[in-house]
C-alpha cells in the first residue's frame, strides 16, 4: 500500500518526460497546458482567494435591485461597498481565504440585515484558489407597517408619557448557500404614549409581511412597555408590561390592543370597562373604596373597554347623592371606541358625592355594558375640616294638628355633614348625639340628668340614612332620576328624639346638637368614625338651629 502511494504521488511529474512537445515553461513541474490550473501557486496558492456572492429577494420573493451590500472582513474597520443588480445578484471577488466575512444588506424602506460566513480555503487537504461563500437568497421586508397600543395606568387614568419597544423579529432571512452562515435580522422601534395613552409604532414591517418570513422561524412582534413613575419621584409606580404576539395573531385580529398595567387584556369576554379611575364602573373587577372612586377638581372620568364600542351607543347619565335631578355631563369616545371620556363641567361640587350610570355597546359581537357607581370629588392629599352644615326634623303630625310645629316623642332628627362619612366595620356602637334642652329628668330646668341631654353620658344613637331616592315631600315619594347604589358613606345622618318635653318652634333657633365623637374611643377599641378620604373623626361637632322637613302630603 505504501508504494502505491507513492508511484501515484509522482504520476503528473513524470509526464513531462512522456514526449517532446510536453513544455514546463515556469519549471514548476507541471506541463503547460495540460490541466487547468497548471500551476503549483494556482493549485495550492500561499495565499488563496475566494469570492462572495448572493442573491436578494423581497419577501413575496421578487429579485430586488439596488440593495446596498456592505462588506467587512474580520475585525478591520475598512468596510467596501456593491449594489445588486437587477436580478438581486451581488459578487465580491478577491476575498482571502478562511477570512470571516460580514455582510450588511440596506435599502431605504426595508428591514436591514447582517449575516456572517467564513469563505472556503481548502478542498480536503488541497488549498484552493476559487471558493466560494454563497449567501442566498437573501429576504428583506419592507417597513410599511403600524402596530397601535393603548395603555393605561392600573388607576385607570391613560399611561401618558409610557415608553415602549417593539421588536419584529425576523425582519429578513437567509437561505442555505455553499456554506453555513448565521444572522441577524430584527427591526426594533420605540415610542412614546401619548395624552390618551395610545403607543403608536411606524416604520416595522406589517404582519403580513412578516409572516411570510415563517420559513426562518415564528414571525411575532414582543413588546415592552417600561415602568411608569407617574409623580416623578424616582419610584416606579406601575409595573412593567411584556407581551408577544406572533404575526399571523395580529393578521387574523388588527385591532388596537389595551394594555393596562400591569395587568393582561382579557380576550374572548362580553363588553366591559376594564379600567377607570371610577373603580365602581369596572367590570368583574369593580372597587368600591372612596379613595379608588376619587375625581379631583376639574379631572375627567376616563373610560376603557376591553373591545370598541358601537359609535353613538355610549349613554352617561349623573345625579348628586340624593338623584333628586340629573346633572348634565359631556361623553366622547376616544381610540377608535376603545376608551371615553366624561367631562363633568361644572356640574359638580368639591368634597361630594355623585352616582353615575354608564352603558354602551359592543362593536364586536353587540353585547351591551350597563353599570351604575359612584365617585367622590376631591384631593386625597387635602386635609378636610369637618362639620355639621345643618339639621332638620321630619313633621309626621298632619297639618293644623295641636302636635304641629314642635319636636315631638318619636320624630326623626336628621343631620347633614358637610362630607360624607361612615361607621367603619370594626367600630362597636354608634356615636351619640346630644342637645341642650330639658328633654326630662328629676328636676325641671336642669339639664344633663336625663339620657340625651348635653352633659348626660348617654344619648340619641346616630346612625347613617343614606338616601337612594330624593327627600319625601309628598305621597307616593318622589323616585329617583335613576336607580343609584349605596356607597356606605354618606351626609346624611339621623337620631329619633325621645322624651317626655317635646321642643317647640319657638326654642329651635337657640337649640344647639352636639355629636360627641370624642366618647366614641372610650366605648370602642377598635377606630372610629372616618369621612371619604380615611381621616377620623375624634373631635365633638355641633351644629345651632333645627329646622323642619314638612310631612309629606298626598297631591290633590
Amino acid at each position: 500500500m505504501m508504494k502505491k502511494h507513492l508511484v501515484m504521488a509522482v504520476v503528473p511529474f513524470l509526464a513531462l518526460g512522456c514526449g517532446d512537445d510536453l513544455v514546463d515553461a515556469d519549471g514548476d513541474g507541471i506541463a503547460d497546458g495540460v490541466r487547468v490550473p497548471d500551476s503549483v501557486t494556482v493549485v495550492s496558492p500561499s495565499t488563496p482567494k475566494g469570492t462572495v456572492s448572493g442573491q436578494v429577494l423581497s419577501t413575496d420573493l421578487r429579485p430586488m435591485g439596488g440593495v446596498t451590500v456592505e462588506m467587512t472582513i474580520g475585525s478591520s474597520a475598512e468596510a467596501v461597498q456593491a449594489t445588486t443588480n437587477d436580478k438581486g445578484n451581488f459578487t465580491y471577488t478577491n476575498v482571502p481565504g478562511g477570512a470571516q466575512v460580514l455582510l450588511t444588506f440596506s435599502r431605504a424602506g426595508y428591514a436591514t440585515m447582517r449575516a456572517v460566513a467564513t469563505v472556503p480555503s481548502t478542498a480536503g487537504n488541497v488549498p484552493i484558489n476559487n471558493g466560494n461563500a454563497s449567501f442566498g437568497p437573501i429576504t428583506l421586508s419592507r417597513l410599511d407597517g403600524t402596530l397601535n397600543f393603548l395603555v393605561v395606568t392600573p388607576h385607570g387614568r391613560p399611561a401618558a408619557g409610557a415608553r415602549a419597544t417593539i421588536e419584529a423579529t425576523p425582519a429578513g432571512s437567509i437561505g442555505s448557500g455553499d456554506t453555513s452562515t448565521s444572522m441577524v435580522s430584527s427591526v426594533v422601534v420605540e415610542a412614546v404614549a401619548n395624552d390618551q395613552g395610545l403607543v403608536s409604532f411606524t416604520g416595522i414591517p406589517s404582519a403580513a409581511e412578516l409572516a411570510r418570513l415563517s420559513r426562518s422561524g415564528t414571525p411575532q412582534f414582543k413588546l415592552w412597555i417600561s415602568p411608569l413613575d407617574l409623580n416623578n419621584d424616582g419610584f416606579p409606580d406601575t409595573g412593567g408590561h411584556v407581551a408577544t404576539y406572533t404575526a399571523a395573531e395580529v393578521v387574523a385580529n388588527a385591532t388596537t390592543r389595551l394594555i393596562s398595567l400591569p395587568f393582561s387584556r382579557p380576550q374572548n369576554v362580553p363588553l366591559s370597562i376594564e379600567s377607570s379611575n371610577v373603580a365602581s364602573l369596572r367590570g368583574g373587577g369593580a372597587d368600591f373604596h372612596p379613595l379608588r372612586n376619587l375625581v379631583r377638581p376639574g379631572e375627567l372620568v376616563h373610560l376603557f373597554f376591553n373591545q370598541p364600542i358601537q359609535s353613538g351607543s355610549l349613554f352617561v347619565r349623573m345625579t348628586d347623592e340624593y338623584a333628586a335631578e340629573t346633572l348634565p355631563v359631556t361623553a366622547t369616545v376616544n381610540s377608535g371606541g376603545y376608551s371615553a371620556s366624561i367631562n363633568l363641567g361644572n356640574s359638580i361640587a368639591d368634597g361630594r358625592e355623585y352616582n353615575i350610570d354608564v352603558r354602551a355597546v359592543s362593536a364586536e359581537g353587540g353585547s351591551m355594558y350597563s353599570r351604575t357607581g359612584f365617585f367622590f370629588t376631591g384631593d386625597q392629599t387635602a386635609v378636610r375640616q369637618m362639620s355639621i352644615s345643618g339639621a332638620r326634623y321630619q313633621e309626621v303630625s298632619p297639618a293644623g294638628a295641636p302636635a304641629a310645629s314642635q319636636l315631638n316623642n318619636g320624630e326623626d332628627v336628621f343631620l347633614s355633614f358637610n362630607y360624607p362619612i361612615t361607621r367603619p366595620s370594626n367600630v362597636n356602637g354608634p356615636v351619640y348625639a346630644h342637645v341642650n334642652w330639658d328633654i326630662g329628668g328629676a328636676t325641671p330646668g336642669v339639664i344633663g340628668d336625663y339620657p340625651g341631654e348635653v352633659g348626660n353620658a348617654l344619648g340619641f344613637p346616630l346612625s347613617p340614612v343614606e338616601p337612594n331616592a330624593p327627600v319625601p315631600t309628598r305621597i307616593p315619594n318622589e323616585l329617583p332620576t335613576f336607580q343609584i347604589n349605596n356607597s356606605g358613606y354618606t351626609t346624611r345622618w339621623a337620631f329619633t328624639y325621645y322624651g317626655p318635653n317635646s321642643i317647640p318652634s319657638t326654642s329651635f333657633g337657640g337649640l344647639q346638637i352636639v355629636v360627641k365623637f370624642s366618647d366614641l374611643p372610650s366605648r370602642s377599641v377598635n377606630g372610629t368614625y372616618e369621612n371619604y378620604l380615611g381621616q377620623p373623626l375624634t373631635t365633638d361637632l355641633s351644629v345651632s338651629g333645627l329646622a323642619q322637613h314638612p310631612a309629606p302630603v298626598a297631591p290633590p
